[in-house]
């Protein structure tokens, strides 16, 4: 028999006799790679998730880390006193204890992100270094459940008090997630005034003044407003080229950028809506999807309704919106997370089926020439 932190459990499971809090080994080892699961699962889920009704996939997140939390104690508890006998240690313990390492690194910086810490170590703050440690442990608990991980047997969740033990661990997590909010709010702490996704409020209705970020750090060169063209293509009847003096309408749409790196920004933006766009170009009877494509190559793309109702923007809050913020033109996208909201945008790809490719966009835009700002 053994656990799923990667030690084989003759070597640090228990004496046959546990305390009476304690779930039967195999079945606590299964309970910790599940939540694991789950709260990867939710944490991928939370990066591409930004509408209000969302909410529950950030709840789930958050109650998943806090019940690992509680499930981790238990198994400190249990293999602890023979981690601590240095000359009981194999080759399968340094596995062990680099999964604890990362699992505890992991819920101490998503912990102290909750709380309102603001460290940063080589660029990067608290949320994104617990993003990091969670694919390291996520491709950790993979291997284990591949190549060593023992099914359950009946025995190890027979019985009503193994259940009820399970279920309150359960309920324990669960009863930490807004138990947490009680403390920042209690406390005063910064923390407190996070949005549901998490993030933490940055230059609100102030213009350009917020943050600038992008994916992968593309650096593109600034575009000449008077040179640039906005080409319309794809299923479309009448495809179009237009200039900056074409988008003579000014429409206006106050809504949130949401940034995966952890800050949100109200802004007012100014431009044209994308539904008058696609109006002049007519789209055809096939068409399905948007495609907004930045000069870097990087490309997101929208459902035809839902891309009617979105903002071509160029200016922010009463100015024109700064090299850095996607100017001449960026997307603003009511609901989706700030990575979906393309910058440098050039063009506008009506599309009859879901854009398969634009996920490989992410990390290869900023090696294009455009990107490094060739």
């Amino acid at each position: 028999m053994e656990s799923t932190d990667g030690a084989p459990a003759t070597r640090l499971a228990p004496p046959a006799k546990r305390g009476t809090a304690a779930l039967p080994p195999r079945l606590s080892d299964w309970l910790l790679a599940l939540t694991i699961g789950v709260g990867f699962a939710t944490g991928i889920l939370s990066l591409i998730s930004g509408a209000a009704w969302q909410w529950f996939i950030f709840a789930a997140h958050g109650m998943a880390g806090l019940w690992l939390a509680v499930l981790l104690w238990g198994k400190l508890r249990r293999v602890w006193p023979r981690v601590i006998q240095r000359h009981r240690w194999d080759h399968h313990t340094w596995a062990s204890l680099a999964t604890l390492g990362l699992v505890g690194g992991m819920l101490a910086l998503g912990i102290g992100w909750a709380m309102g810490g603001d460290l940063t170590f080589l660029s990067y703050n608290l949320l994104a270094w617990h993003i990091i440690l969670a694919l390291a442990l996520m491709a950790f608990v993979s291997l284990h459940m591949v190549t060593r991980a023992k099914p359950l047997r009946v025995r190890d969740v027979r019985g009503r008090r193994t259940l009820l033990r399970a279920g309150a661990l359960a309920l324990g997590g669960i009863a930490l997630w807004p138990a947490q909010g009680v403390v920042n709010q209690t406390l005063h702490l910064p923390g407190a005034t996070r949005r549901f996704t998490g993030s933490r409020e940055a230059g609100s209705l102030q213009g350009n003044n917020f943050p600038t970020s992008s994916w992968v750090s593309d650096q593109p060169r600034p575009i000449d407003s008077l040179a640039w063209r906005l080409h319309v293509t794809g299923a479309v009847r009448r495809p179009q080229t237009l200039t900056m003096a074409d988008l003579t309408a000014t429409d206006t749409l106050t809504t949130t950028l949401d940034c995966t790196g952890g800050f949100y920004s109200v802004q007012q933006w100014h431009g044209t809506r994308i539904g008058r766009i696609l109006a002049a170009a007519q789209p055809t009877e096939e068409a399905r999807f948007v495609s907004f494509v930045s000069v870097t190559g990087y490309r997101w793309s929208l459902p035809l309704a839902e891309a009617r109702q979105a903002l071509l923007a160029t200016q922010v809050g009463g100015e024109t919106l700064a090299h850095s913020h996607g100017a001449p033109a960026r997307l603003v996208a009511p609901g989706r997370r700030g990575f979906e909201w393309v910058k440098w945008i050039v063009e506008i790809r009506v599309l009859t089926a879901p854009d398969a490719g634009q996920m490989l966009t992410l990390y290869t835009s900023s090696f294009t020439p455009a990107g490094q700002g060739q």
